[in-house]
């Protein structure tokens, strides 16, 4: 079960808004539905929690990049929300280190044909290698909240239900309510 949710700070205070995050594909995706919630380029949280699993904060700050926290990076990569979350750049990864296509070995499968092996595709040496590259445990920016009432510590030992205790953090916990 997911929940997904928009914290905007405004002149009022904390306005949230849940939010349908399945036209989102990419990071860039998100960061235009959060910068859509402030038209003022106030701050933008997007919060996303997958119960018991992990939870992700993205923050937009107008036309600055956004700035990405994830709880456990190894949980969220088995979540297409998760994906998107996860850049190279928050994984550590140079996006340029990736399978150069002209040194694919193609075996004639690029058209649909099955080689019979496609046990060995999600288990082979590809999959242990994408899985290891992935930590366990947070990854990202774990001062994103520092400067609105949510220490690094504090983020750090959130687990279970941290959407509702970032906004209890931030004095947005009865907004968010309303949304969910």
């Amino acid at each position: 079960m997911y929940f997904a949710a928009l914290l905007a700070r405004t002149e009022d205070g904390w306005e949230a808004s849940d939010t349908e995050l399945d036209d989102v594909e990419t990071l860039s995706d998100l960061a235009d539905l959060a910068r859509e919630a402030s038209p003022d380029e106030d701050t933008v949280l997007v919060l996303i929690e997958q119960e018991d699993a992990w939870f992700g904060v993205v923050r937009v700050d107008g036309e600055e990049d956004p700035r990405i926290y994830v709880s456990d990076a190894a949980a969220a990569a088995r979540s297409s929300y998760g994906e998107i979350l996860l850049t190279d750049e928050l994984l550590g990864r140079d996006p340029d280190d990736g399978a150069d296509l002209d040194a694919l070995d193609l075996d004639g499968t690029e058209d649909g044909e099955s080689d019979g092996d496609d046990e060995d595709a999600e288990s082979g040496p590809g999959a242990v290698a994408s899985a290891e590259s992935v930590p366990h445990g947070p990854v990202g920016d774990a001062l994103i909240l520092d400067d609105i009432g949510v220490s690094e510590k504090q983020l750090r030992l959130m687990s279970t239900d941290a959407v509702t205790e970032i906004a209890e953090s931030l004095g947005a916990s009865e907004t968010l309510e309303a949304v969910r």
